[in-house]
């Protein structure tokens, strides 16, 4: 019998939307680092006025800064006249005016000579500072890119392998569709090891339509969007994007438990359209995929290898419908897939996959 294995579906699916993710995360990563090198950039224009108020003051500023460093220094080097100035005072009042005057003399020029300082020094470590910030945002800004980029790049890469995996399902499904109908009406030994009719979707022979697995579709994620009531207007769509997924959780249950009832009408699982429906509400697949898979495997429930187990599924058996419906159908979301494919038909009946598959959708037309 069949094991329950990883879905790879799913697996892409949910890579997707990491990817997606990460493609989000880094695009805002890098909004805000192109913000924060803007704000620098105003910045610098802001101070750009100061600055080159500074640089208009240094020529002045160093002119007087060395006027003021020769007055010092001819100062310094006549100090004997200084003194000879200070002792020819006649008294202390005028002795405290010349000290005052030299003292001024003084204090003017080292103004000058730190005011030059303060200023060039306030130019440098303006330029540097805003320079240094630029330099660093600009280096965010482009590792931002750089990483939006690479998430970008990869994303595409994952959907153009996925695309091209979608092609091969879809190639392979309408062959194993052609081989069945060949065989229309012969039997195979299912997965269980009764013998069933081939069955072929009735729609399967309009040349225009193509069996679908597109991953947007993906009734996992809970987000198809067709009505429900085109499911069985002759589509050969397979994919659960029939399934209307935009209701409520009661509206869902009803309108599919009516419809799986209809179906299995006359046999052991009679009346069970309800629990099918609300397991495949709780997990996301296909409402259609167990109670068909039930009719290849079992004649729906009728000739079980093991009790209540309609699906020929592993080797469990339960003691009541209800519990064995919502194993497979948890099975099935967790194992296979949330809707048929041929993928999934390769794990759950190698041996007759293309008869399987084509019997299974020809039921899930009928529901």
């Amino acid at each position: 019998m069949v094991a329950v294995l990883v879905r790879p579906v799913s697996a892409l699916a949910e890579t997707i939307d990491e990817l997606t993710q990460r493609v989000t995360e880094t695009s805002a990563a890098y909004d805000e680092a192109t913000e924060r090198v803007t704000e620098i950039q105003t910045q610098i224009d802001q101070n750009q006025q100061r600055i080159q108020e500074i640089k208009e003051q240094l020529p002045s500023v160093r002119e007087q800064a060395a006027s003021s460093i020769r007055s010092q220094y001819k100062l310094e080097q006549s100090s004997l006249g200084i003194i000879d100035l200070l002792l020819s005072t006649d008294d202390f009042y005028d002795f405290l005016q010349a000290v005052q005057f030299l003292d001024s003399i003084s204090s003017y020029n080292t103004d000058q000579i730190t005011e030059l300082v303060s200023l060039t020094n306030e130019l440098n470590d303006t330029e540097a500072e805003l320079d240094t910030e630029l330099a660093a945002a600009q280096q965010e800004q482009q590792n931002a890119a750089d990483a939006l980029k690479e998430a970008q790049d990869a994303r595409t890469a994952l959907q153009e392998q996925i695309a091209e995996e979608q092609a091969a399902e879809e190639e392979a499904a309408k062959q194993a569709l052609e081989e069945a109908a060949t065989d229309a009406g012969s039997t195979f030994t299912t997965e269980s090891g009764t013998e069933a009719t081939v069955e072929v979707p009735a729609s399967s022979s309009d040349d225009s339509s193509s069996t679908s697995t597109d991953t947007s579709s993906d009734t996992s994620s809970n987000s198809g969007s067709s009505s429900s009531d085109s499911s069985n207007s002759g589509s050969t769509d397979y994919s659960g994007s029939t399934v209307n997924w935009n209701t409520d959780k009661a509206t869902f249950v009803s309108s599919w438990g009516s419809r799986i009832n209809s179906f299995l009408a006359g046999s052991p699982l009679a009346g069970y359209g309800e629990t099918f429906a609300e397991a495949a509400w709780t997990y996301g697949i296909d409402p259609r995929l167990s109670p068909a898979i039930a009719a290849v495997e079992s004649s729906k429930g009728l000739y079980c290898f093991k009790s209540h187990n309609a699906w020929g599924w592993g080797s469990s058996s339960w003691s009541d419908w209800n519990t064995a419906i919502w194993a497979h159908v948890a099975g099935l979301s967790s194992g296979y897939g949330s809707y048929l494919t041929w993928s999934m038909t390769q794990k759950y009946c190698p041996p007759n996959a293309a008869k399987w598959y084509s019997s299974v959708a020809a039921y899930m037309e009928q529901i």
